[in-house]
């Protein structure tokens, strides 16, 4: 099955995340890693969001007025939260089967996101004041043409969150070697040459017009689980806005 030369997705990584669909919110189940990563992925959007906008930290929907949009939204781990904090929000995936599952879950919750099945290419201009992608651009055949899709879908002083393994000898150890290989994380999830350099992703996205934040990293502590830290070596965040 070849790829839509519009669309940066890769079927056979959209046939690999589908067959998950049915397990994704289950958080002893197959998207078990997913569910440890929400709570440090959450409170490092909470503070760019509130940093960006200068927003009330006290407030429990600073997003509200605000549209988002999580590219690569599985069953809607991340679209829900950010829908409670006030967002009005778009959920995009490449897989039909996540999106039936989302639209399921978010409607039993009592949540009105919107979610649609396709690649950020072709949104048709539509825009939004937050776009997140985590744990996506390593799945795609053309980096460079995604990160144009999310330019292209930011709102004038949008804020773009992205975040994705660094390409280090502790990710293909943790994820790969470990995480796989013993079956924490499904079998062929990852491709460790997909994985891409804090710098190299940095200059994608300044090279799609956007000015570049910060890059934090992404780690695990033994006690604290995944924390927000300066440590990028196995996972990090890069945050940019449109000026």
């Amino acid at each position: 099955m070849a790829s839509d030369p519009q669309s940066t997705i890769n079927p056979n990584e959209a046939a690999h995340f589908g067959r998950l669909a049915a397990d994704w919110w289950n958080p002893k189940g197959s998207s078990a890693m997913l569910h440890r990563l929400n709570p440090a992925r959450l409170g490092y959007i909470r503070d760019r969001v509130n940093a960006h906008w200068q927003l009330d930290s006290a407030s429990f929907t600073p997003l509200a007025g605000k549209r988002a949009l999580d590219v690569g939204c599985g069953a809607g781990l991340l679209c829900e939260p950010l829908a409670r904090l006030g967002a009005d929000v778009t959920g995009l995936d490449a897989a039909p089967e996540n999106v039936e599952v989302a639209r399921l879950h978010a409607a039993q919750s009592g949540l009105g996101i919107v979610y649609r099945a396709g690649s950020v290419e072709t949104l048709a201009g539509a825009q939004f004041d937050l776009v997140t992608s985590m744990e996506v651009i390593e799945h795609v055949t053309d980096p460079a043409l995604f990160i144009a899709g999310l330019a292209g879908a930011l709102a004038e002083n949008g804020l773009l969150i992205l975040s994705t393994p660094n390409r280090t000898m502790l990710s293909r150890l943790a994820l790969i070697s470990v995480g796989e290989g013993f079956g924490a994380i499904p079998r062929g999830t990852h491709d460790w040459d997909q994985f891409l350099k804090p710098d190299e992703l940095t200059q994608l996205v300044e090279a799609a017009g956007l000015k570049l934040v910060e890059v934090r990293g992404l780690s695990f502590s033994p006690t604290r689980g995944f924390v927000v830290s300066d440590d990028t070596s196995l996972d990090y965040f890069v945050t940019a806005v449109r000026g």
